[in-house]
């Protein structure tokens, strides 16, 4: 019979762990804490590429064998180290929430969540990887959920809002991480890499009327707008195009029969 597949590392069962030594041979000053911290400051400074459970017991001064006493597999350590880091999202308190603004609370969620993907770009491909069940990415799914409720939007339509929300900020902050880092790699600042790419950037001539935008952007830097400043302005106008279709989605309810709220469109 085939071994079933492991679901995720918040869902196993301590007690049934089959120790790989004797308890006396435990390795001393270790445990999942330390090594999990460690596990994200590896992957902050080389990526994920080159993160392996090797290289991690070198930077703690230990054997692989002893960081396996403590995880089963890289996926579990990896499944660790991602809800880690979703303990840097700030959210806002239940009582907050219901004396609060609901736009202001998702701009704030929102701001948080991209902030968080961009520190740490290597999260990006693992938060489809895992159920994101940890305690920490349970408590910012629990904030999200009382935020968008409070639009007072049915069910159904909570999901699909914070879908629009939630997945472009995950796009949004996937591609400026992973340009940053890309920034860094090359050694120059956003603004020079910007500015030598678009010096040898040719638009073909037959597109020329449709990428005037670009010839924008290069007089906006070269006047001192920095190009982190331009990001964070063309992530507040898509901000608020999403809250103001949530809005116009809420004005829409309050007009429809209650019994056609909840049901899936067509």
């Amino acid at each position: 019979m085939a071994k079933a597949a492991r679901m995720s590392v918040w869902l196993e069962d301590p007690a049934a762990r089959a120790p790989r030594t004797r308890r006396s041979e435990q390795p001393s000053g270790l445990d999942r804490e330390r090594i999990t911290e460690a596990s994200v400051r590896l992957l902050d400074a080389e990526g994920l590429a080159k993160f392996s459970m090797r290289r991690l017991a070198g930077e703690l001064g230990v054997t692989a064998m002893s960081v396996y006493w403590y995880v089963d597999t890289k996926d579990d350590l990896l499944e660790l180290a991602l809800d880690r880091v979703f303990a840097e999202l700030t959210v806002p308190a239940p009582e907050a929430v219901d004396a609060g603004d609901w736009r202001v609370h998702l701009r704030e969620l929102a701001a948080s969540y991209r902030a968080v993907i961009v520190r740490h770009p290597w999260i990006s491909p693992q938060m489809g990887n895992y159920l994101n069940i940890g305690p920490n990415s349970l408590r910012f799914s629990r904030a999200v959920q009382r935020v968008v409720a409070a639009t007072g939007l049915s069910l159904t339509r909570q999901r699909g809002a914070i879908a629009s929300v939630f997945q472009f900020v995950y796009g949004y902050g996937t591609i400026e991480g992973h340009f940053r880092r890309r920034c860094a790699e090359a050694g120059l600042s956003q603004d020079d890499y910007f500015r030598d790419a678009m010096a040898v950037f040719e638009v073909p001539q037959e597109m020329a009327e449709d990428f005037k935008h670009a010839d924008e952007m290069v007089a906006a830097v070269e006047s001192g707008l920095t190009v982190e400043e331009m990001r964070d302005m063309d992530f507040q106008v898509a901000l608020d195009l999403l809250v103001a279709g949530i809005e116009a989605l809420v004005a829409q309810e309050a007009r429809e029969p209650r019994e056609t709220q909840g049901t899936p469109e067509s």
